[in-house]
């Protein structure tokens, strides 16, 4: 076995990769508007805006009260967006295959090669690739040309961007290659001592003859060493067919995905003809082993834990709908401090870097399809295409994904309409379920059902056609299915943010986890301006968290804690909680973390704490301690306010292991600025987030200022946007001014080229603050 791997390995260091990917993300022009004639290649576009993509130009705004996107928008501007590259490629690639790949178009997207047009999507979170063959030129100049039209509005609930908002390629193969996402890589068998990994590859003939090919697999390890490889037996693929190879290895004392230490292995592929490398490809997998059961929930590797999870729509705040995966990471870095340990890619598939990174952070995904099926919730959302894409964009999605470990559950749909009329809703979701086992026999779907009492989904049989059944709000609805059929497995697919749904989950083993609506906020789902954006996050919506996260992390997290709020005096509002009737009046409560109350009086003061007790103290003198509650509600203290510090500390077995305290803020002084990172990439995913804070003489915060921040940057770095957590601002994002919020806002950094970058902050009245960031060069 050990010189057939080395032999392997000396073969591949010999050849050069057979097919050639290059990122087309550099160097497009874009129009904001229609521009009759601008598929042509010799169309006049000299005047059009230079950029890089991913792109959203929606984000741009302005706010605009009459914006058709209306408050589920944001109220950010929609429209027809033109986008053309042009390339020159070498004459070498003339006998080759050549292809274009987007990773997602927003929306109804139609695209050109020197005027051809190759086709439409109109789903514009689905990934999706032309083939350019036969309309190229070699050595002379080509236009790529695309249009992308969300003009007709309202067309979803949420703010969805718009263009070109994720990453693009150029993939050239030999005419015999492998098949976009026609690889599977499985592990049906896992133990310690060894696993079974299964492999198996679309090779597709696209030249003018028979081939008689092979196929080889090495799977490489998290070290890099190789720790198995197979061979096939040869085919002969005829012209114009695809035929599909297997293969089986055994990797020994293998190193599993977990969510401490997600293992990542690479199966490497190659297709030959005789000594010759058609093609190859690298597929990072996990090897690991997961199942729900319907009495004790989810276990992974053979642990029994909860699912505790958030939903996230696609946008990151200032920075719109393209968003540079290191603004991702942040966030999901700090979800993971809260516990969070499983995300909800709502209500559309994510970008597939996004499900990387989930991979590498080890972070369990719910990969969803759709918010609608037939039934309309808005007059152009995907309703108007779901009869002629759906089981087309599933299918692209499920190849797509299906490699990714952090993936356990795919969803067909959330809070479908068409339930209310059950053989339509039966019929297309069997429909779904087949297409998802089709292309991925190895993970249960689920569907996130919307009142399912209401419409009869427990009683009809629909329920029954998922492997797992998720339920929107309403726990005592889906706890009481389950107990009606105990063989149901179960999973909240969206939750609210109470202690009741948090007991619903704990004190239940059925009920295999929770995603909570919504792990950050988010642009767009206004019920009336001046809001353009929704509150319902744990994290505000620059990623920030917000003070009731704290709550969360101290049912969620295992890491000791301690956080001090103020509840101030609830009021009712008429408003609609999510799941609910409309109408109803819900309490709205703040909270803010401060001991600056305006107007002092007694403070109604909420510690969050997993200790088994915290005390509290009001400028050294003890207001007493309180032991960790059984129904984990938070310790709370009536406090008579008076200037100085309010000090909590958490204690196990009578050892402080957690503080935290608050001070009492002064006048306004100064701003001081402070970067997540120091050092950064340039590169276009790579950022660094720097916040200004407004303090006193102390370095006190000064929860109420809500000065007008100046930035300037110097040396090579750019302001990508400036935002903060006010959701009812209509501040532009892409500008060098953001007003305070409660205290702070925050400016987006990116790298042009390595180098010193300097940025101050400035305010009247204020010092001024100043930071550097080092930027190196990127990848």
């Amino acid at each position: 076995m050990g010189s057939k791997l080395t032999a392997l390995l000396v073969a591949a260091a010999q050849v050069a990769a057979a097919g050639v990917t290059t990122s087309f993300d550099r160097d497009w022009r874009f129009f904001k508007g229609d521009a009759a004639g601008a598929e042509s290649p010799t169309f006049a576009d000299a005047s059009w805006r230079k950029l890089d993509v991913p792109h959203d130009w929606s984000i741009e705004g302005p706010f605009d009260e009459k914006n058709p996107t209306r408050g589920a928008g944001a109220f950010l501007p929609a429209g027809v967006g033109w986008y053309r590259k042009q390339f020159t490629l070498p004459a070498g690639d003339a006998k080759r295959r050549v292809f274009v790949e987007f990773d997602g178009v927003m929306a109804n997207s139609d695209v050109w090669i020197n005027g051809f047009h190759l086709g439409k999507r109109p789903y514009g979170y689905v990934s999706f690739r032309y083939d350019l063959t036969g309309h190229l030129e070699f050595g002379k100049p080509n236009v790529l040309a695309v249009r992308a039209d969300n003009s007709g509005q309202p067309a979803s609930r949420w703010y969805a961007g718009a263009g070109i908002y994720r990453h693009v390629r150029l993939v050239a193969t030999d005419p015999v290659h492998f098949e976009r996402w026609g690889s599977a890589i499985t592990t049906p068998q896992v133990a310690a001592a060894q696993a079974t990994v299964t492999a198996s590859s679309e090779v597709t003939n696209q030249g003018d003859g028979a081939k008689t090919v092979t196929v080889e697999w090495t799977i490489l390890a998290p070290d890099g060493k190789a720790a198995a490889t197979a061979r096939s037996a040869p085919q002969t693929v005829e012209a114009g067919k695809t035929a599909v190879f297997e293969g089986s290895m055994a990797v020994q004392h293998p190193e599993l995905w977990r969510l401490d230490h997600p293992w990542l292995y690479r199966a490497v592929m190659r297709a030959r003809a005789g000594n010759t490398v058609l093609d190859d490809e690298t597929v990072p997998f996990g090897i690991r082993e997961f199942h729900f059961d319907p009495d004790t929930g989810f276990w992974l590797n053979g642990k029994n834990f909860k699912i505790k999870g958030v939903a996230l729509h696609d946008e990151a705040g200032g920075l719109g709908t393209a968003v540079p995966l290191r603004a991702w990471e942040r966030r999901l870095v700090t979800l993971k401090q809260l516990g969070v340990n499983a995300i909800r890619a709502a209500h559309n598939p994510a970008a597939p870097e996004f499900l990387d990174l989930c991979d590498r952070m080890g972070l369990l995904v719910m990969d969803e399809m759709f918010d609608c099926w037939t039934v309309a919730k808005n007059p152009y959302d995907y309703h108007l295409y779901f009869r002629e894409w759906s089981h087309i964009d599933t299918r692209d999605t499920v190849r797509r994904d299906r490699h990714h470990p952090s993936i356990i559950l795919y969803s067909a749909g959330n809070e479908i309409h068409d339930t209310p009329k059950p053989e339509l809703a039966k019929e297309i979701l069997k429909g779904l379920v087949e297409v998802f086992h089709a292309n991925d026999p190895t993970r249960p779907v689920t569907q996130a059902l919307f009142r399912p009492n209401v419409s009869h989904d427990y009683d009809n049989g629909l329920a029954d056609l998922l492997d797992v059944v998720g339920q929107n709000y309403r726990e005592n609805e889906i706890l009481a299915a389950h107990r009606d059929k105990p063989t149901r497995k179960i999973i909240g697919t969206e939750n609210q943010h109470g202690r009741n749904v948090w007991l619903a989950l704990r004190d239940n083993p059925p009920y295999a986890g929770q995603f909570l609506w919504a792990g950050i906020d988010y642009l767009g789902e206004s019920r009336a301006w001046p809001v353009v954006a929704s509150s319902s996050g744990l994290l505000d919506h620059t990623g920030a968290m917000k003070p009731g996260a704290y709550e969360r992390q101290s049912w969620w997290s295992d890491r000791p804690m301690v956080y001090i709020t103020r509840r101030v005096a609830p009021r009712q509002a008429a408003v609609t909680d999510p799941g609910y009737e409309p109408g109803v009046p819900r309490q709205v409560q703040t909270l803010f973390s401060d001991w600056s109350p305006a107007g002092g009086g007694t403070q109604n003061v909420e510690v969050y704490s997993n200790c088994e007790e915290v005390e509290l103290l009001l400028n050294g003198k003890s207001l007493g301690s309180k032991p960790h509650p059984a129904d984990d509600s938070a310790r709370a203290w009536s406090v008579a306010f008076e200037p100085g510090t309010l000090r909590a500390v958490g204690k196990n077995g009578g050892r402080g292991v957690a503080s935290y305290a608050l001070r009492t803020a002064g006048k306004a002084a100064k701003i001081v600025l402070s970067a997540d990172r120091p050092k950064i990439a340039a590169e276009w995913d790579d950022v660094s987030y720097v916040t200004a804070t407004v303090v006193d003489e102390n370095g006190v915060l000064v929860p109420g200022a809500s000065d007008a921040v100046s930035f300037k940057v110097a040396g090579p770095g750019v302001i990508a946007a400036v935002d903060s957590a006010d959701n009812a601002s209509h501040e532009a994002f892409q500008a060098s001014e953001r007003r305070a919020f409660q205290g702070w806002c925050v400016a987006v950094l990116k790298a042009g080229a390595a180098g010193r970058i300097a940025m101050t902050a400035s305010a009247p009245g204020l010092a001024a603050g100043s930071i550097t960031i080092e930027a190196v060069r990127g990848r």
